[in-house]
């Protein structure tokens, strides 16, 4: 298991654009989620351990942060041909199966995950109300085999922040996963 740190793209970017299919085909954009106190667009996928060991309670999190406000959307940045767990009908199943409260999108030309400047899964990005990001990092400290509950504290505390209207915490650590599958020679140059 290769370790993928996240970029930490700059605090107070604008939220990049998209327009994606979710795991019934039906389109989903950053148009549709402006007005949220607090946004998260998180990078997952279904085979990755470290996504795997967080799952359900990042499912949770969501669940009890949404009816705070939060807005949350996962997207799926893997070469599914190479990596068919990540394939949209698996998606759907992972929706399913887990209880994902918020939409699983599919990037299959990988584009988003460039504009995010995503490196791992998970990979989380929290904007704030004007869509500027707000914190980017790990959702904890714990990772598959340390020992460590998962809590989600780290990511946890930010939506507070953001929901508060308060600023970017100051301490901020990179997610760490697997890395995003990217298609032959589609390796972004941000490494």
């Amino acid at each position: 298991m290769v370790e993928t740190r996240s970029t930490m793209a700059p605090i107070g970017m604008n939220a990049p654009n998209f327009s994606l299919p979710n795991t019934e085909g039906n389109l989903v954009s950053l148009r549709d989620l402006e007005g949220a106190p607090a946004l998260l667009i998180m990078f997952l996928c279904n085979h990755c351990p470290f996504v795997k060991h967080l799952q359900m309670e990042l499912a949770d999190l969501i669940g009890e942060y949404q009816g705070m406000g939060l807005v949350a959307v996962a997207i799926n940045s893997n070469d599914f041909i190479q990596y068919p767990e990540d394939n949209p009908d698996r998606m759907a199943e992972e929706v399913s199966e887990i209880g994902y409260t918020f939409p699983y999108l599919v990037d299959e030309d990988q584009s988003v995950a460039k504009d995010y400047r995503a490196a791992c899964t998970p990979d989380f990005f929290l904007f704030d109300d004007q869509q500027r990001l707000f914190y980017r990092g790990q959702f904890d400290g714990s990772r598959p085999g340390n020992n460590v509950a998962v809590t989600g504290v780290d990511l946890k505390r930010a939506i507070k922040s953001a929901l508060k209207g308060e600023g970017s915490p100051r301490v901020q650590n990179p997610s760490i996963g697997c890395n995003i599958k990217w298609k032959n020679e589609n390796q972004p140059d941000y490494f």
